[in-house]
Formats: C-alpha cells, sequence, structure tokens
C-alpha cells in the first residue's frame, strides 16, 4: 500500500479484556485536529468502559480527507473499526517505505535471536520467490531462476561462515540441513529447467523449511535473563509448537480444523509460558470461541465471574506483565506500552503483520492485567509500515498460526477448542505450575 499515511492512537471497538477505548477529551481532541463536525450523540460517555464507543464509521471519509489536506498525500481508507486513544497523529513523518512482511514463518525466522549474515543471505532470494510466483504464467520461472542463482551462489560462499555459527553441540544436526539444503536447491534447478510452475511453491517451502532450522540451531542459549520479579513465573525459554483443534459449528464446509501454532519464547518467554502452562492445565480444552467479528478471533474468558486464570495455588487470578521485544534491545521492554515510553519508531521483533498472529489480550487501561485471553488478528496489518499501526507496541504478540490460518476466518462464537496439545518445545518450559500425569 504505497503511499498510505500510518497512523499512531488509532484504537479498536472495546470488548471485554480486548479493550479499547478513548476518553471525552481525547475524542475531541481528535475530532478538533481532524476537523470532523458531528452530534454528541455519536460519542456516548458512560462510567462503564465496556461501554463507551467511538464510532468512526460514518467519519472514515472525512478522517481521510482532512489527512490528506494536512500531508498532501492520498487519501487514505481507513477501516471501519478504527478508533481514537491516545496522542494524535505523533509521528506524521512516518510513511510507507514497502509492503510488509506477512508470512508467519519468515516472520519467525527474522525474529530469531542471531546474527548471521551468510545465511540471511540464503534465506531472503529463496523468500523472494512467493513474489516471483505472482507473474502469471511460466514467465514467473525466469525470475525463479534468478532467486535460485542468489541462493545457491550465497550458500556455496558462505557455508564455512555458515557452519561456524552453528552452536556445537547442534554442529550435526545444522551440516545435516545444509546437505538437505544444497540437495534441495540442486533439485529446485532442475524443476525450472523443466518449466513446472507448479512443483516450485512446494519445494520452496521444503528449502524454507532447511533454512531455518539451521538458524535455531545458530542459538545456543536463552539470550537474556528475564526481571527477578518475572522469574519464577512459567517461562517458555525458546519455541513451542502446538496444535489447536477447533469443532466448528454450522458450517457444511468445515467441520474440523486444526491450527498449527509457533510460540516464541525467546521474545516472550512469560507469555509464551503462562499460554503453555495453561495448555498443560487442559484451561482451554472444551471452551468457545467468545469473540469473532471478522477483526480477531478470541478465546480464554473462563466461566463465572473471574476474567482469567484462577492459580487454585494461591486462589487468585494470575497475571503476566505487558512484553514488547524491540529490535535493536537486549531483553523485552515489560509493563510499558511503547507509546507510553515515546519510542514511536521503535520495531517491534514480533510484529502484528500476518494473518493469524497471536497476542494477549488485557484490560485497556492496566498494561499488566493480561491472564489467559488470547486472540488471533484477521486483519494483515492495515495501517503500515510495520509497527506503526494500532496494535504493535501495546500488545504482546507471542506466536503466530502457521499453518491452516486461514480458516480462522470461518470460525464463529460458539465454536469450540477440542484440545490444545503440545507437539514439541515443552522441554522449553521453566517453572511449569501444572502436575504432569504419570
Amino acid at each position: 500500500m504505497a503511499g498510505l499515511l500510518s497512523l499512531h492512537g488509532l484504537s479498536l471497538p472495546s470488548t471485554p479484556k480486548l479493550s479499547f477505548t478513548s476518553s471525552s477529551t481525547q475524542r475531541s481532541s481528535l475530532v478538533r485536529r481532524l476537523g470532523i463536525r458531528c452530534s454528541s450523540s455519536r460519542f456516548p460517555h458512560t462510567s462503564d468502559p465496556k461501554e463507551r464507543k467511538f464510532c468512526f464509521r460514518d467519519h472514515a471519509i472525512s478522517i481521510a480527507l482532512a489527512i490528506g489536506l494536512v500531508m498532501g498525500a492520498p487519501a487514505l481508507e481507513l477501516p471501519a473499526y478504527a478508533y481514537h486513544t491516545g496522542p494524535v497523529l505523533p509521528d506524521l513523518s512516518v510513511l510507507i517505505s514497502g509492503p510488509p512482511i506477512k508470512d508467519p514463518r519468515t516472520l519467525l525466522r527474522n525474529a530469531l535471536p542471531i546474527d548471521n549474515k551468510a545465511i540471511r543471505e540464503v534465506q531472503r532470494p529463496l523468500e523472494d520467490i512467493t513474489e516471483s510466483l505472482k507473474v502469471a504464467g511460466v514467465k514467473a520461472l525466469d525470475s525463479v531462476e534468478r532467486n535460485l542463482r542468489q541462493a545457491s551462489r550465497a550458500l556455496s560462499q558462505g557455508k564455512a561462515m555458515i557452519l561456524a555459527d552453528i552452536s556445537e553441540s547442534k554442529k550435526a544436526d545444522g551440516q545435516e540441513l545444509l546437505d538437505k539444503l544444497g540437495a534441495g536447491l540442486e533439485e529446485l534447478r532442475v524443476i525450472v529447467e523443466d518449466r513446472n510452475r507448479d512443483a516450485v511453491a512446494p519445494k520452496q517451502k521444503e528449502l524454507l523449511g532447511y533454512v531455518g532450522g539451521v538458524e535455531e540451531d545458530m542459538v545456543d542459549a536463552f539470550p537474556f535473563e528475564v526481571p527477578e520479579e518475572y522469574s519464577s513465573m512459567p517461562l517458555l525459554k525458546g519455541r513451542a509448537t502446538v496444535d489447536m483443534k477447533v469443532k466448528v459449528k454450522d458450517n457444511p464446509n468445515l467441520q474440523d480444523c486444526v491450527f498449527r501454532i509457533v510460540l516464541d519464547g525467546y521474545n516472550a518467554p512469560v507469555t509464551a509460558g503462562n499460554f503453555v502452562d495453561l495448555v498443560e492445565r487442559h484451561f482451554y480444552d472444551g471452551m468457545g470461541i467468545q469473540r469473532a467479528d471478522g477483526f480477531v478471533v478470541q478465546t480464554g474468558d473462563p466461566e463465572g465471574p473471574a476474567e482469567g486464570f484462577i492459580d487454585p495455588s494461591t486462589e487468585k487470578i494470575r497475571t503476566v506483565p505487558l512484553e514488547i521485544m524491540v529490535i535493536g534491545d537486549k531483553s523485552p521492554v515489560y509493563g510499558s506500552t511503547l507509546e507510553e515510553l515515546g519510542r514511536y519508531k521503535a520495531q517491534t521483533r514480533l510484529p502484528f503483520n500476518a494473518f493469524g498472529t497471536m497476542a494477549m489480550a488485557r484490560d485497556e487501561f492496566e498494561n499488566n492485567s493480561a491472564s489467559s485471553q488470547v486472540f488471533w488478528l484477521l486483519k494483515e496489518s492495515e495501517l503500515t509500515p510495520s509497527n506503526a499501526n494500532i496494535l504493535d507496541g501495546r500488545y504482546a504478540v507471542f506466536g503466530y498460526v502457521t499453518e491452516n490460518e486461514d480458516y480462522l476466518a470461518d470460525l464463529k462464537v460458539g465454536d469450540v477448542i477440542e484440545s490444545i496439545q503440545v507437539v514439541s518445545g515443552l522441554d522449553n518450559l521453566v517453572n511449569p505450575s501444572y502436575k504432569i500425569a504419570g
């Protein structure tokens, strides 16, 4: 969306826990700055934050025109769910510089705590094959061939540097993956020579799987110390993969669906650890989907008055802090949004770019109130560039749906999570609070 203006300080409709509301003062500020005239009935104010909503549906065109006039830029078509909270347009200079990365697997590869340029030089041209394949017909294969040459040359020239960065305990596995990568590149060359367009994408996925495996083998140890106040909580010191099986009701085209989710404890160890701990407690098994509005899918609110997980050892709701990892930082930011810290240009390591981005829901006015409610984003970062949209830096991302993510859009309120199971990475969970049966 080249030329699109990015906005800070836009929010979403208010719902329990995943709450995005605004004060009357902030609403008036936005109205004054954007020159919108409207009746007071459009901005009801009640003492219940769950009922205070600021609807832009009738004013989206006015906002777009006002921004266009201010910036001399093409008018921005704001989504109907856009609402105001906090400072209005604190950084109007941030414009689209290029399309955001939307593939969850690419985001996960880029989020690994490694710094090996050689393997990245292999990774990028292989990822670029996706763009090459957007060209119609076999003409796409000419671009794929260039991508392939770049990746093959990068692997040949950088193999020694790649091997040197693989941790000693994983050296054998890394070597095996590199051998498979080299053989796979040769197989892709044959596919291109045979002009077999349909076989390119599956082979690309396979090769990038090898690349991601090599990059994970470069991570020798957990890269930072979790602050002492959170160090005794369940922590995921690494990554874990879970399968979420959902029973879909009233949909003849979809009855059961398994969503594979990769949880990233390298960048959100407290948030991801809390979730894995709840998964092992079977907290989500049998729970219904509680919000499905076309923007997010949300669950995790247990029956009863409590809006989170009640730890039986304390008989109180267990909460986790807001946890945001910024590119360039050595450890996450805890307890504050990036906006509150004035870090408007900071880039989050796990951005809300991908369809199926997974994050913690919380009370709007209490950063450290997240407990068990989680949501999956159904929109691909509509206010771009990355990290300049309405969610980045405000809510803790801790994973991405990597398989069947498109089916999230088919879920409805009342569909039931039959089970969530950890399929790999459970050994990365430390301080588990559950008891492992048997």
